[in-house]
């Protein structure tokens, strides 16, 4: 096949076993040590399998988790910026050995996966957390998944996906980097541009996504529907969204929609730079990172990284060392003045800027409130309306 891209470190992985070899790998692994997969691990090993992880094959080694800390590279040199590890507690782990294996289940017992493990080495849960999320504080979902759900030591080896998750949403939207990579050659395209995305594409996003798509021959739009924070929007309500938007006001024959399965780290400027890889993997050739990428906020409010953090860091690797060239755009937003969308590069003086902070947009949609059209889509906002509606009836 004619790639548009190479995968990163030149190829795709693929750790995916049919046929004879899962069925002997099945029974063999009915005897093998069970541990039950935590949501967030299971996207990993469902991404690591389909090459969306590409270099990696299992979970990462000491030398590989050390050297993203410290470097933000593989032992090889290889740019990847966050740990992806298998970590349990210690007294777990008492009959685990390299050169064995462990069976990785699913909550109803379903074996998923089968680990060889190379090797355990001890987890260094603040090094993680303070390295990648630039905290401490377990108040960030992120240092709180390292440090509460995660063990005390890394269990490193290859894996192999004998069964992955039976789903039942978003199937036709559900496709790994070799249909991406299919669908953009059938279509032409040689340049594609993805969208990261955890929140409905309101009318900034639109308006940077079309000023990317002027560029490119295509758009990957690429929403994150792994596991998330408590309070995000869920992901079935986002894809309502994002096929209205989709239908109503992009050009159907550029656009493609598929989902992003990992799970949510919201590690600011580590996670941009592996969202840019993990879409390298999936075929695209531009990468869009907009203000706060992957940012949280703290409980005060106040948000846990700069506005263009996350643009900042990911101009410390070249666009060679990357494999994709980064889109940078700045805050962008609808101008009454103007009658139109500019960004902070844009604006004319005296700019009249419609802004709508989160707390605002979530108490006008509790009223029954239509947001403005500046700021959203009507079908956006019908749907956004009618699942504030439906959470006021449930109390939640």
């Amino acid at each position: 096949m004619i790639e548009s891209i190479a995968p990163h470190g030149g190829k795709l992985i693929q750790r995916e076993v049919s046929g004879a070899a899962r069925e002997e790998m099945s029974r063999e692994a009915k005897s093998l040590p069970g541990f039950e997969l935590r949501d967030f691990e299971m996207s990993d090993v469902e991404m690591i399998a389909s090459g969306a992880m590409s270099p990696l094959e299992g979970f990462m080694s000491r030398a590989d988790f050390d050297s993203v800390l410290r470097r933000v590279r593989l032992s090889n040199g290889l740019v990847w910026s966050i740990p992806i590890v298998f970590a349990r507690n210690a007294p777990e782990l008492e009959h685990v050995r390299p050169g064995g294996a462990i069976a990785l289940r699913g909550p109803d017992g379903t074996i998923h996966a089968v680990l060889r493990v190379k090797e355990l080495y001890p987890h260094d849960r603040d090094a993680h957390a303070e390295q990648v999320f630039g905290t401490g504080d377990e108040a960030h979902p992120g240092v709180a998944r390292v440090k509460k759900a995660m063990g005390d030591t890394c269990v490193a080896g290859q894996i192999d996906l004998l069964c992955g998750r039976r789903y039942d949403d978003f199937q036709e939207y559900r496709l790994p980097p070799r249909q991406t990579r299919e669908y953009f050659l059938a279509k032409g395209w040689k340049t594609i541009v993805a969208f990261q995305t955890r929140n409905p594409i309101h009318r900034a996003h639109e308006y940077l996504t079309k000023v990317a798509l002027e560029i490119v021959d295509g758009l990957l739009v690429h929403p994150l529907v792994g596991e998330t924070k408590k309070g995000d929007i869920p992901a079935d309500v986002r894809m309502r969204c994002y096929k209205a938007l989709l239908d109503n006001y992009y050009p159907k024959d550029r656009v493609l929609l598929s989902v992003f399965p990992a799970a949510m780290r919201y590690g600011g400027p580590r996670e941009a730079v592996f969202h840019a890889i993990a879409r390298k993997n999936y075929g695209i050739t531009h990468f869009i990172v907009g203000r706060d990428h992957a940012g949280v906020n703290r409980p005060d409010g106040k948000p846990y990284y700069g506005t263009y953090d996350a643009q900042e860091f990911v101009s410390r690797f070249t666009k060679e060392e990357l494999g994709v060239e980064i889109f940078k755009f700045e805050n962008t937003f609808y101008d009454r003045k103007s009658g139109g969308m500019v960004s902070e590069k844009t604006k004319p003086e005296h700019a009249e800027p419609v802004s709508i902070s989160g707390t605002q947009l979530r108490q006008m949609l509790l009223r029954g409130e239509t947001p403005p059209v500046e700021f959203t889509r009507p079908e956006v906002a019908h749907i956004l309306m009618e699942d504030a509606r439906r959470q006021a009836a449930a109390g939640q």
